[in-house]
């Protein structure tokens, strides 16, 4: 398997770290374009196993830091870079994912079917996911793991709020890392200002693309009923519920082991089988 480290640029201060994995070929492949989660990238846990496993499938897989997930370039492992975390925005990400997917239609040397590609978001990324998966054209098919349903109610309440906007800045404890998170007002601003575009049940509602929708049972971070409420807005959507499965589906960080756990391995082959 051939796995090129890319940057790719933005028109923003910050470049997207990514990487590429394929089997060189003169057949060009379906792409897949993986989008991590909160607090999350490229190289977190299983994820390096994950792409090969859709490369032995006979996809080409790209996956990538947003570029302000608090990762460098120099650094993508952890949060070296807690200002570019604060400063981070859903329209960033949704801007991130439209640059990389430009970038992959445009690429030369590289085994791509043009206009084939499927976008894989988990968790947070999986609203980010359903947001551009509407608006590109170049989007064939939309795959969500343990994807959420609504940004704007996870923003903080009442008192909370109201401090987080006296103050400018709120903090979110990384219980592994130890570090304080940092979130800039300027992420609910943000959103405010482009809400009619963040809202995924909207982005959902107008889809008319394939739909894969995994969710396990007993994911501690995002309900089971966000995956139900996404169903409800797109009848057409398949939703496969995991027995047992958590909100990484087995995995974690850092992951040791040379196989996949069996959750995500299972939803791994689940989402070969719908692309």
């Amino acid at each position: 398997m051939i796995k090129k480290q890319l940057i790719i640029p933005t028109k923003r201060e910050r470049d997207i770290l990514a990487d590429i994995n394929y089997e060189e070929s003169e057949v060009e492949k379906p792409l897949v374009i993986f989008c991590h989660g909160y607090k999350g990238y490229k190289d977190w846990g299983a994820w390096n196993l994950v792409a090969e496993r859709f490369v032995q499938a006979g996809f080409v897989f790209l996956k990538f830091n947003f570029s302000h997930n608090g990762g460098t370039l120099e650094q993508p492992i952890d949060f070296p870079d807690l200002q570019a975390f604060g400063e981070n925005t859903y329209t960033k990400e949704v801007e991130d994912l439209h640059t990389v997917i430009n970038w992959s239609q445009a690429s030369n040397g590289l085994p791509i079917l043009k206009g084939s590609i499927t976008v894989i978001g988990h968790s947070r990324g999986g609203g980010i996911v359903s947001i551009v998966a509407k608006e590109h054209k170049a989007v064939s098919k939309l795959v969500t793991w343990a994807g959420v349903s609504d940004y704007k109610k996870r923003f903080p309440k009442r008192e909370k709020f109201e401090e987080w906007k006296a103050q400018g800045v709120f903090y979110v404890k990384n219980g592994r890392t130890k570090q304080d998170m940092p979130h800039f007002f300027s992420f609910y601003t943000d959103f405010v200002e482009n809400e009619q575009r963040l809202t995924i049940k909207g982005a959902i509602k107008q889809l008319n693309k394939p739909h894969l929708i995994i969710h396990g049972d007993q994911d501690e971070a995002v309900s089971i009923k966000e995956a139900e409420a996404i169903k409800l807005w797109n009848p057409k959507a398949q939703l496969n519920i995991l027995k047992g499965g958590s909100h990484t589906f087995g995995s974690k960080h850092p992951w040791e082991e040379t196989t996949l756990p069996f959750h995500l391995e299972t939803i791994v082959n689940q989402t070969i089988e719908f692309i």
